[in-house]
């Protein structure tokens, strides 16, 4: 005897509804379809796949497949935000009314332990600055500032080890540390030229090819010295064999602001115009150009991995870019404008403006529609001291600032990377000397040639494809590109020839080019010469036959 086969229960996955189909008086249900929606919104691929309307079985199922793993990633990395609700080493505060750029200097020291509070430090130069220029080695370990009036001071900051002095009794516009090695020599952009100084304090090289530079390189892969002067020159020199590549003419004056791109050492250049031009020392011309202000640039800076651009300019803006997409993301009013700008290994942001040093959290490089005003993480001033440059300490919580009265070094929780790379040339900071030397000599050997600057720096190794006959065009210099127009007189006649059809396809009219000139020119010529051929013909047929004569087109 058969047993009673009762009614099936119902299954879960049968009472389950859709996000949008979620029953108003399950509370449960109706947070479950808005943490989905949240999560695939925030970490979803792509529109949604619909497998209905794909005919082919085998295809459907793999598509619901493709799409349910799509849906369960996107909640898992939401499920994953509540395991790093905050950044590591960032101040924090205990409830909602506490602000951290309220935190100061005294109460910071008090907190951290002794060495870590010894690097916060203070030096009082009356008389020698202001004091525009504060460098870090790449390793973090020396300091070279330089003040406007010739003071220029090396040393090893963490120990208070001086490692040389000068009194140049010449105005001094900017300086650089050059590879890191046992010699530790540094660049220094004087009145006429560029002059490079050893360890100890002794010139070695007058580059007098480099002439009233204001702003200083160093491509440290490159071993390129690269700057730019009064005239808006940029200049290279190979620092390893002496040799000086061409000369680049940006034609917009002087410039305002220098800095490279780590990434891919291209030169970002800010002029007096708003205009922001990229450069490399293969092209004569910029490869991009950007206009991210309205008024003259002030200071740039581009984040370590090469995706951000930050900017400030006289019209009290700051500006932050993405340049893998050359599209702006915020744009900020600052009190003052932005004198400084330097980025940390961990993506804080330090805005140095008039008497006062704001820094910002990352949070200004993520896309914020409601974001108009980002409140700064911490801040320094109020003294009435104007400062000059900033610059983060690589792999320290530590920014340095140069201003008119010396030099401050400050404590930025969380600013610097713990976990330096040894491997890396140049960025270790517990090497010994022997170390030093042997890293110098694999830099050397593993030199990067300039040829190989470019904006996308993975194309080496990549295949040309470039047509043999584009080749051969390039190798003749004399070759002579097709003239368009002329192409175009020979084919056809009427309204619908080749140059009245050119001339409608070619945009709109507003635009006015060399070619659309010399089309309409060829056009109102070819009117002319018919409407004589055809008073010729009139003339010839007589006042009886003047019907027939053919009307010019």
């Amino acid at each position: 005897m058969a047993a009673e086969r009762g009614p099936k229960p119902k299954s879960i996955e049968a009472n389950r509804k859709s996000q949008k189909g979620a029953p108003l008086d399950d509370e449960d249900a109706r947070a479950v379809a808005r943490f989905t929606e949240e999560a695939t919104k925030q970490y979803g691929r792509g529109d949604r796949i619909r497998p209905k309307s794909v005919k082919d079985k085998k295809l459907r199922s793999n598509l619901r497949l493709l799409e349910n793993k799509n849906k369960q990633a996107a909640i898992e990395a939401k499920n994953v935000e509540i395991l790093l609700e905050n950044n590591e080493g960032l101040l924090e505060t205990e409830h909602e009314l506490e602000r951290t750029y309220k935190v100061r200097q005294d109460e910071i020291k008090a907190a951290v332990g002794t060495e870590t509070a010894k690097k916060g430090f203070e030096l009082r130069l009356d008389g020698l600055g202001p004091y525009d220029v504060c460098e870090y080695s790449r390793n973090g370990r020396d300091l070279l500032i330089a003040g406007r009036k010739g003071h220029v001071a090396t040393f090893d900051w963490r120990d208070g080890k001086l490692g040389c002095e000068l009194q140049l009794n010449e105005t001094v516009r900017d300086a650089r540390w050059l590879h890191v090695s046992n010699q530790k020599n540094f660049a220094v952009a004087q009145k006429k030229c560029v002059y490079i100084y050893g360890g100890d304090g002794v010139e070695l090289h007058q580059l007098k090819n480099h002439s009233e530079a204001t702003h200083l390189e160093y491509l440290p892969y490159h071993f390129l010295l690269s700057s730019i002067s009064t005239a808006g020159i940029i200049r290279y020199t190979d620092v390893s064999t002496g040799q000086s590549l061409g000369e680049l003419y940006t034609k917009l004056g002087q410039p305002t602001a220098f800095v490279q791109n780590p990434h891919n050492a291209i030169l970002h250049v800010g002029h007096q115009k708003g205009l922001v031009t990229l450069w490399s020392p293969n092209s004569a011309s910029p490869l991009v150009k950007l206009l991210p202000h309205h008024g003259p640039v002030r200071s740039l800076a581009v984040d370590k991995s090469g995706t951000y651009m930050v900017s400030t300019s006289q019209d009290r803006r700051m500006s932050v870019w993405d340049i893998r997409m050359f599209k702006e993301i915020h744009t900020h009013h600052l009190r003052v404008p932005g004198t400084s700008l330097s980025i940390s290994d961990r993506n804080l942001t330090a805005v140095g403006y008039g008497t006062q040093v704001n820094i910002y959290k990352p949070e200004i490089f993520t896309h914020n529609p409601d974001l108009v005003l980002p409140t700064p993480y911490m801040a320094w001033g109020g003294e009435g001291i104007s400062t000059g440059r900033v610059r983060f300490c690589p792999f320290e919580d530590i920014l340095g600032i140069g201003h008119e009265k010396g030099f401050s070094s400050i404590i930025v929780p969380g600013s610097g990377e713990p976990n330096p790379d040894t491997l890396e040339q140049g960025t270790n900071p517990f090497e010994t000397s022997k170390q030093r030397r042997e890293t110098e000599v694999h830099a050397l050997l593993e030199k990067i040639q300039p040829e190989m600057i470019a904006i996308d720096p993975n194309f080496v190794g990549n295949l040309d494809l470039t047509s043999h006959e584009q080749r051969v065009k390039e190798r003749d210099l004399d070759h002579k590109e097709e003239d368009k127009i002329a192409k175009l007189k020979k084919r056809g006649r009427g309204r619908n020839s080749a140059l009245r059809r050119y001339l409608r396809k070619s945009g709109s009219r507003n635009v006015i080019d060399e070619e659309k000139e010399r089309a309409r020119e060829i056009v109102e010529r070819r009117k002319e010469r018919n409407v004589e051929k055809q008073k010729q013909l009139k003339q010839a047929y007589g006042p009886a036959l003047e019907r027939f004569a053919k009307k010019g087109v």
